[in-house]
């Protein structure tokens, strides 16, 4: 009355074709996610090594200035019109846009 259950003999796979898709996930993971981001990180590192004095930026906080004195780890930002100026002094690395010359006047 009881039959007895025996194993299927699979035809055995190629460690290769078992790895398959967990490579191609990671090279999709590579080219959507990581390679995009370290080259956002690589421009960022370019636009903050060559700031200078009197450049426009925006930083991280939305603060809008004109630099007025920058050294290797704090930047000075003169921030408002040209009666209410105020000082801001922010690190180098809160610089996250390069703003064309003449653009606060515009704003203000």
């Amino acid at each position: 009355m009881i039959s007895y259950a025996y194993a299927q003999n699979t035809a055995a796979q190629d460690p290769l074709i078992s790895l398959l898709p967990l490579i191609l996930m990671f090279v999709v993971l590579y080219f959507l996610m990581i390679r995009p981001q370290m080259k956002r990180a690589k421009e960022h590192k370019n636009l903050v090594e060559n700031l200078q004095k009197q450049d426009e930026i925006i930083t991280s906080s939305g603060i809008v200035g004109k630099i007025i004195n920058i050294n290797s780890t704090y930047i000075t930002l003169e921030v408002g019109d040209t009666q209410n100026k105020t000082e801001v002094i922010v690190k180098r690395q809160a610089a996250e846009t390069l703003l064309p010359k003449g653009t606060i006047k515009e704003i203000f």
